[in-house]
Order: structure tokens, then C-alpha cells, then sequence
């Protein structure tokens, strides 16, 4: 059984990556899962300063879901490069870096510098926070995307990944703005704008006020998103939103994604990647495919 996918110019042993900010560094997760056997790592989200994120509360469980306003609440691209990386580089499976700024120039230097280190497969372009002033507009505006995705190519070899957002009308357009500006693949989706209200108080429960919705919540609106893309634009998708068991896995292959990231499954169930993988190639045998690009986009419509 084939497992092993292609993202553009990003080689994967398996489908099953875990999505940035809910993996740590992979550090924290070492004693329970073996990253080695994963497709890939996307530890937490990186910017060009250390950031403390946004005021409690920062999370809040929802039905069939979590709302959550982090703020991309991390150490910065120094000590990501000094502390965490020489870590990373020696975990035996492919790194993808995700990198978030407010100006285009921002994530072109970020992933200049991130993308010429040892150890760095590929940088994931963060276009699409909805906790964060700023960062959203690249991933809402195709024009936007296009040229922040177009200028981060020309400065760095590595392949780039384009995280999108759910939260606009036709994402169809920008995906297809993302792979003109030289994309390897996209990432669909970031989370979903919401709100939650104590209605007591009459306040937001969120610091920020509004969040992203994660988890299963959000599997169908995922799901719809790889199918308008994979029907429209040519560049591999990377399949994210509400996937905790192998059923998700395979209607997402099956929906024109090449891989996937699980993200709020790790919260509650912190080995669910790793089983993911084997129960793999079983999923693939019960339709009669010896290989996991033999499935993708094969949704009979």
C-alpha cells in the first residue's frame, strides 16, 4: 500500500500532518506520540516578534466545537530558530514552519529566513488567522494573496503552502490567487469567525471578543471547500477542519484533498494521528485502492 502523497514539490510519507498551534513544537507531545511515523509537524505559528496573544478567556467549548482567540501567542522568530528548531530538524519527518505577519514584507522575510535552515521542508503562509488585526486581508482579498504568495516565492526556495480562510464568499477565487502567485498547495480551511455570549453578563466569553470555531462543528463547511477548490484550481490541497477519525480522513481524500492536518482532535485525543496512519491503508483496501493519490478527487458527482 502506497501512502506516501505529493504536495507540489513537498514529498510526504503519509497523508496525516498535524496542524499548526495544536501540536506545540512537537516537543510537548514526544512522550506521547512518535512523530516520526507522521506525514508531517507544522509546530505553533511563528512571527517576526515574540507575541503574548490575546486576553483571557482565550478559549471557549462550543457544540461539537471550540471557539478559540489565541492571538498567535508565540517566542518569536529567534527563539523559534535557536530553542525549537535544532529540536525539529531531528524528529525524522517532514517540518512544515508556519509563518503569520501583518505586511507582505513581513512574511516575505520570515520565510526567507525560516526557509534556508536545515531541517525546514516547507513554509506554510498563515494568511488567514481571523484572531489577529491585519493577517486576515491576505487570505479575504485574491489580490492580496496573489502578491503576498508571489513575493514570498521570488525570496525563498522551499515550497510554500497557503493556509486560506473559510470566511469568504467565492474561496475558489483566492485559492486560485494563491496557486497563480506560486503556491505548492493550499490549506483549506483556517477556522470560522464566530462568537460566543454570556448572556447573563451580556458580554462576549472571549477576551477578544470574537474566534475562530475549530472541531467537528466545521467538517462539512471543510469539506465543501476542497471540493469548490479541487473543481477549480490544479495545485494539491491540504485538507483541515473537524477530522478525528478515519471516515474524515477518507471523505476528505476522496472530497480532492492529497493530505490532511488534524487540529482540534489533538486537544482530547492526543494519539489520533498516529492511529489515523494505521487504519490507512485498511480505509484504502475496502475500496480497492492500493494508494492514497489513487482516491483524491474521486468523488462521483
Amino acid at each position: 500500500m502506497d501512502l506516501s502523497v505529493t504536495l507540489g514539490r513537498l514529498q510526504l510519507k503519509n497523508p496525516i500532518m498535524v496542524a499548526s498551534g495544536t501540536f506545540g513544537y512537537a516537543r510537548e507531545m514526544e512522550g506521547i506520540v512518535d512523530v516520526s511515523r507522521l506525514g508531517g509537524v507544522l509546530p505553533k505559528t511563528i512571527t517576526a516578534e515574540p507575541r503574548i496573544g490575546n486576553a483571557p478567556w482565550r478559549t471557549v467549548e462550543t457544540t461539537a466545537g471550540l471557539l478559540n482567540a489565541i492571538g498567535l501567542d508565540n517566542d518569536g522568530v529567534d527563539a523559534f530558530l535557536e530553542h525549537h528548531l535544532p529540536y525539529l530538524k531531528d524528529i525524522g519527518t517532514s517540518v512544515v514552519v508556519s509563518v503569520a505577519g501583518r505586511t507582505e514584507e513581513d512574511f516575505v522575510s520570515l520565510a526567507e529566513r525560516v526557509g534556508g535552515q536545515q531541517g525546514v521542508s516547507a513554509i506554510e503562509l498563515n494568511l488567514s488567522c481571523p484572531n489577529v488585526s491585519g493577517g486576515v486581508d491576505f487570505g479575504t482579498n485574491a489580490d492580496s494573496c496573489r502578491a503576498v504568495v508571489a513575493a514570498t516565492r521570488a525570496r525563498t526556495e522551499v515550497p510554500i503552502l497557503a493556509k486560506l480562510t473559510p470566511n469568504v464568499t467565492r474561496i475558489a477565487e483566492v485559492a486560485q490567487a494563491a496557486a497563480d502567485g506560486g503556491a505548492d498547495a493550499v490549506c483549506l480551511i483556517n477556522t470560522v469567525l464566530g462568537i460566543a455570549i454570556d448572556w447573563r453578563r451580556r458580554k462576549p466569553m472571549l477576551g477578544n471578543g470574537m474566534g475562530g470555531l475549530s472541531g467537528p462543528a466545521i467538517k462539512p463547511i471543510a469539506l465543501r471547500c476542497v471540493h469548490q477548490v479541487a473543481s477549480a484550481v490544479e495545485i494539491p490541497i491540504i485538507g483541515i477542519g473537524g477530522i478525528a477519525n478515519i471516515d474524515d480522513v477518507m471523505e476528505f481524500l476522496v472530497a480532492g484533498a492529497s493530505a490532511v492536518q488534524i487540529g482540534t482532535a489533538n486537544y482530547y485525543d492526543p494519539t489520533v494521528s498516529t492511529r489515523l496512519i494505521e487504519q490507512l491503508p485498511a480505509a484504502l483496501g475496502e475500496i480497492d485502492a492500493d494508494s492514497v493519490s489513487a482516491i483524491v478527487g474521486s468523488l462521483n458527482r
